[in-house]
């Protein structure tokens, strides 16, 4: 059975051109009116700040791009990974082209520890690009 939700109603004042421009947004993105945009909005603000409590459990992925004929550079992203086996819960490696590849791990932990993952994969030598995103396990929206 499902609980059921309590709405509160509230208004929100601001610039009429800040307010057109919100709603070409929100048009542009298939919103279906300004109530789920700004639900969103608030959602995505409370999970960004979850991140800056480096005890919190959450989940993220990093992705990686680059090329694996650097010299053992592909050795060094499975070494670390492996170190951090308790974090990484999947990956997904995709062959971009005949050099290049890109791969992307689902990770799970503290926001310290994430981060620290996310840090030794991004600035080994030979990765061309890498990026944390971080997200929340929806316990607590």
């Amino acid at each position: 059975m499902m609980a059921i939700e309590e709405i509160t109603r509230f208004g929100v004042s601001m610039d009429t051109r800040l307010l057109a421009q919100f709603d070409e947004l929100i048009k542009s993105k298939n919103y279906s009116n300004r109530s789920e945009a700004i639900r969103d909005l608030i959602r995505d603000y409370i999970v960004e700040n979850q991140w800056q409590d480096e005890d919190v459990e959450t989940v993220g992925t990093i992705t990686l791009v680059y090329n694996h004929e650097v010299r053992e550079l592909s050795d060094k992203l499975v070494d670390i990974q492996h170190s951090f086996h308790r974090n990484i819960i999947s990956t997904m490696h995709v062959h971009l082209d005949a050099h290049n590849c890109l791969e992307v791990m689902v990770v799970k932990g503290t926001a310290a520890k994430i981060r620290a993952v996310a840090d030794r994969l991004i600035s080994t030598k030979g990765v061309k690009h890498g990026k944390l995103t971080m997200t929340t396990t929806g316990q607590n929206l």
